[in-house]
């Protein structure tokens, strides 16, 4: 079985753009597509679920819609066909067996579950599974519809984890004899390319990788990788010389001052050294109305 999209878009090429790819039974293969509506609107086209406003999809070179739907499963689509997170892992697996025309009571969504080696998440939540073990689970109930001959992956890397879970599961199914085709994102679709031990195959071509140096400098030849400029040698620079001590600086001593002579304390008089213009002390006071002494010092 092989599945071709050629040029298919929709919405005017805003919901989806144009897009071509393929992928056939006994292989897997993966489709680019961003944004938050894209891989729905592109899993709904390559499943057969919705007409392309331009292109057209095939099955074995035939437009054969109804037998598209029949053929292919859409699995875990948003809002199309991924379980609501807060259902009970059983309750979901006994919605799919009804699906599939098998018993689908609790003991038999158990039992099932215990076949395929969860029987201890059986009352955990679908939005608390490991991405892995989701993946697995749902393809599992997917291909127990009757006619199904491949299925179509949408986002698994939506729910996180490592790429290397679920594309080994889906590689897992190829091998088993399906038609598989898994919708991611551009991260997973690099980080797929590089583990090369997957050999992970484009259905629409190469993915450019990402780009993370900076683009080369205009000028240069293709295909030649510059040559970097011959660093130019450095001037021999002087040893630094330790730097000399400040003198200290002179200090000023305030300077003595002289006592004025104003400011000399007088000297005191010498006790035995007389006057000559005081009068002797021997001849006692003198007497104005005294008559003065002759000069044979008798009174006149």
């Amino acid at each position: 079985m092989k599945i071709s999209l050629q040029g298919v878009s929709k919405g005017r090429g805003q919901a989806l753009p144009a897009t071509s790819l393929e992928f056939h039974t006994g292989a897997v293969r993966f489709a680019l597509a961003e944004t938050e509506q894209r891989p729905t609107v592109l899993g709904l086209i390559a499943s057969g679920r919705m007409r392309p406003d331009s292109g057209h999809v095939s099955i074995d070179d035939a437009v054969d819609p109804k037998a598209l739907r029949r053929r292919i499963a859409l699995v875990d689509a948003p809002d199309v066909s991924d379980p609501h997170p807060d259902i009970a892992l059983a309750g979901v697996v006994g919605e799919e067996l009804m699906f599939a025309g098998l018993g689908a009571t609790p003991l038999h969504a158990r039992r099932w579950l215990t076949q395929l080696g969860f029987a201890e998440l059986a009352s955990v939540p679908i939005g608390n599974i490991d991405p892995a073990a989701r993946v697995r689970i749902l393809c599992e109930l997917a291909v127990l519809r009757a006619g199904v001959e491949g299925v179509v992956l949408v986002s698994p890397d939506r729910h996180g984890g490592s790429p290397d879970g679920w594309w080994r599961i889906a590689g897992e199914f190829a091998d088993r004899g399906y038609a598989m085709l898994v919708i991611i994102g551009g991260s997973a679709a690099v980080a797929l390319e590089r583990m090369h031990e997957f050999e992970a195959i484009d259905a629409s071509g190469p993915v450019e990788p990402l780009v993370l140096d900076a683009p080369a400098a205009s000028g240069s030849e293709a295909g030649s990788p510059e040559e970097p400029a011959p660093a130019e040698p450095e001037p021999d620079r002087e040893p630094d010389r330790e730097p000399e001590p400040e003198p200290e600086p002179a200090r000023e001593e305030p300077a003595r001052e002289e006592p004025a002579a104003a400011d000399a304390e007088p000297e005191e008089p010498d006790p035995d050294e007389a006057d000559p213009d005081d009068p002797d002390p021997d001849d006692g006071p003198l007497d104005p109305e005294a008559p003065a002494p002759t000069e044979n010092g008798s009174a006149r």
